[in-house]
């Protein structure tokens, strides 16, 4: 810098040399910069003050307008409170420079710290401090719309090539590498995990492209961007995944690993050729997120004797539900509570949704001859204490499960039935036989997942005929209902719990088990000692207040 910023000012006529004198006899007392005291004293304005510093130290100053509408792509991402301690916004990045408006350009570690994260050079540029942490919060706070980037693709007047044009795959792999294409996905996933989505599922279709997320075990429709960018769309999840985007004729499976809103994220993805092109579902998965038994919604009672039938020395524990009833939350909740360094849990699993530490955990590939059954074969041999087998999918399998608790181990399980009584039918009609099912078998849970009444909007509800039809309640039996508000998103509901239904092993079942009697005779024999049913325990928890009747209805049916 070859003059100082005072006499710049002079030349350009922004102050006259009163104005400076007495401005540099503030400066000999605060030891402030001259230029923050010029505006302090109203000398001079603030733009006058930043372009005047851009002459000084010869670099561009940004104005409001000039900033991009969405931020450019750095790889690897920079971490948000860096940039709003330092108070930096990304520009452009292009063979290998980025640009970067900063409020103060000649901080060096600033600019060192950002060259380090970003791998690149840096070219500074000076912004005004309350643009910059203004565009920080547009950019990175949740306000960039998908409008917007829609807006940027047009502009940028991307071509986006039709499913089957020639030289398709290349055109798509640049294309899936743009900024507003990532940008976009990176939008879509950013908001699901706003909304506390558990899915989205992106399907094209006759009349356009949807977006949806599963959010407490429903499906919701959100904005979607228009079906011409479905093919960049998939492309760009492909390649995130590590998918093969060439190939469209099978299903794929893959995974990524995400840092969204300052929390780690895995997402299972899921592609599968459908009509109108791909259709994908991501599973996101919050590694920290593994529920204990605490909050798992357990009646005092029912977790007194869970919490006793999975602290036997052996046996094999069932859990049973339809997809996405919260099975395997309970088998880790269960797992987390057992696993001690005097135990060796093993665990063969189709996938792994969750990492637990000082669990030996296998992953299921069937391709290679890694079933569930081979798996489990070789885990007995590995001196385990507890084994868990993610699903029970053929009478291999369960046989060595069967075995295996009858020979010392402590075996966890799920199948697919709608209540308890009704694992033990399946087993057999998998070609187990009863007496070992019988001698094997410790207890099973069978369990559901129910929405939880909104707290911010709940508010009493006079029951109607539908309580005294279903529960056989008195007309008049005062319930709670979620009116709706923005911290459900209108839907009177926010979080989920479980309904369950244990049935316990004992002389009396085993004893049905063995003479072959059906699930319904079971059932009932288990009522009869006290068990209570998926709709007693939803019931307990109507009159709580904690879900409605709406959801023990929709997720359960009436028992004949």
């Amino acid at each position: 810098m070859k003059k100082n910023i005072g006499e710049i000012l002079l030349e350009e006529g922004l102050i006259n040399g009163d104005e400076l004198g007495k401005a540099l006899q503030e400066q000999a007392k605060t030891k402030e910069r001259l230029a923050s005291i010029l505006v302090s004293l109203g000398y001079l304005s603030e733009e006058a003050m930043l372009k005047a510093l851009s002459l000084q130290m010869g670099i561009p100053f940004i104005n409001l307008r000039d900033y991009p509408k969405i931020p450019p792509v750095v790889d690897p991402p920079l971490s948000i409170k860096f940039l709003k301690q330092y108070k930096i916004v990304p520009l452009e990045k292009r063979d290998g420079i980025l640009r970067a408006a900063m409020a103060d350009p000649l901080d060096s570690f600033a600019v060192n710290g950002l060259q380090l994260a970003a791998d690149c050079r840096i070219e500074p540029c000076l912004g005004r401090e309350r643009d910059i942490l203004s565009v920080i919060d547009q950019y990175y706070g949740g306000t960039v719309t998908m409008e917007k980037i829609i807006e940027g693709i047009e502009e940028k007047e991307m071509e986006v090539m039709p499913w089957g044009a020639e030289e398709e795959v290349e055109h798509l792999r640049d294309l899936a590498h743009e900024a507003p294409i990532i940008n976009l996905v990176n939008l879509l996933i950013t908001r699901a995990v706003e909304k506390r989505a558990s899915d989205i599922h992106i399907e094209a279709f006759e009349d356009g492209l949807h977006i949806r997320y599963r959010i407490d075990g429903i499906l919701h429709l959100t904005e979607s961007p228009p079906k011409n960018l479905h093919p960049a769309i998939v492309s760009r999840i492909k390649i995130m995944a590590k998918l093969n985007i060439a190939e469209r004729r099978l299903p794929q499976d893959g995974r990524i690993k995400l840092k969204v809103l300052g929390k780690d994220i895995d997402v299972r993805v899921s592609t599968v050729p459908m009509l109108y092109g791909e259709g994908i579902v991501m599973r996101l998965l919050d590694p920290t997120g593994i529920i204990g038994l605490d909050g798992l919604g357990f009646s005092a009672n029912t977790r007194k004797l869970f919490e006793q039938l999975i602290t036997r020395p052996y046996g094999m524990f069932l859990v049973t539900g339809p997809t996405g009833s919260g099975k395997t939350t309970t088998l880790y909740a269960a797992l987390s509570m057992m696993n001690t360094r005097e135990k060796k849990v093993i665990t063969i699993e189709d996938p792994i949704e969750y990492y637990l530490e000082g669990v030996n955990q296998i992953q299921v590939k069937p391709k290679i001859g890694l079933t569930f059954a081979d798996g489990l074969r070789s885990i007995v041999r590995q001196d385990p204490d507890i084994i868990m087998v993610g699903e029970i999918r053929d009478v291999e399998t369960a046989d060595i499960a069967i075995h295996a608790a009858l020979t010392g181990h402590l075996v966890f399980s799920t199948l697919h039935t709608n209540d308890a009584s009704g694992a033990v039918t399946r087993l057999k009609d998998m070609g187990a036989e009863g007496y070992l099912i019988s001698s094997s078998l410790l207890g099973v849970l069978a369990q559901r997942l129910v929405r939880v009444i909104c707290n911010k909007c709940k508010a009493p509800f006079t029951s109607g005929k539908e309580i005294v039809t279903e529960f056989g309640a008195e007309i008049g039996f005062q319930t709670y209902k979620g009116q709706g508000c923005e911290a459900c998103d209108n839907t009177g509901y926010r979080g989920r719990t479980g309904i369950f239904e244990l049935l316990l092993v004992n002389d009396d079942i085993r004893r049905l088990i063995v003479e072959k009697k059906g699930s319904d005779i079971i059932m009932q024999k288990a009522a009869e000692l006290g068990m209570k049913t998926l709709r007693d325990d939803g019931w307990e928890k109507v009159r709580a207040g904690i879900t409605t009747v709406d959801e023990i209805i929709r997720v359960t049916q009436a028992q004949e």
